[in-house]
């Protein structure tokens, strides 16, 4: 999965807990809020004069838009690799549950169906081509057409 694609799937799946996302997916995701966590404190201090330290109104509408699909994002990224989502709330253990987080992350994700669905990148025993049995529907976030 390439940046584009993650980041459009990622919003796509807005709030979908449920299923399995691929490590390419989760990590194009988060370099793709890092990035715009960058660019939009860099805007802040040149449009409102914000410091480094403050929090600008562009980083906090970047923040809000973006904090539910990386939840969600990660929560299927421990779905892949066999985990429940509930292993999310480590992120409240500073250093070590982040560690933990990261590893389990970067972790290369169950081969084949787990109980979380069938596995992203379609290989493995019942996945066929990453769709399997199960649909997600995407979000209702409207839209806004380039016409």
């Amino acid at each position: 999965m390439d940046f584009q694609t993650a980041v459009k799937t990622c919003f796509d799946k807005y709030v979908v807990f449920s299923g399995r996302a691929s490590r390419s997916e989760y990590w194009w995701f988060v370099l793709f809020v890092f990035l715009g966590n960058i660019l939009t404190t860099l805007a802040d201090a040149m449009i409102f004069g914000a410091r480094a330290a403050d929090t600008g109104i562009l980083s906090m509408v970047f923040g809000l838009g973006t904090f539910l699909p990386a939840v969600s994002a990660a929560v299927r990224r421990l779905h892949d690799t066999g985990r429940s989502g509930w292993w999310w709330w480590l992120w409240l253990l500073p250093i070590i549950g982040w560690i933990i987080l990261i590893i389990w992350y970067a972790t290369q994700g169950d081969e084949g169906d787990n109980s979380f669905g069938p596995d992203p990148l379609g290989g493995g025993y019942g996945g066929g081509g990453g769709g399997g049995d199960v649909e997600y529907t995407p979000s209702r976030i409207p839209h806004v057409s380039g016409d």
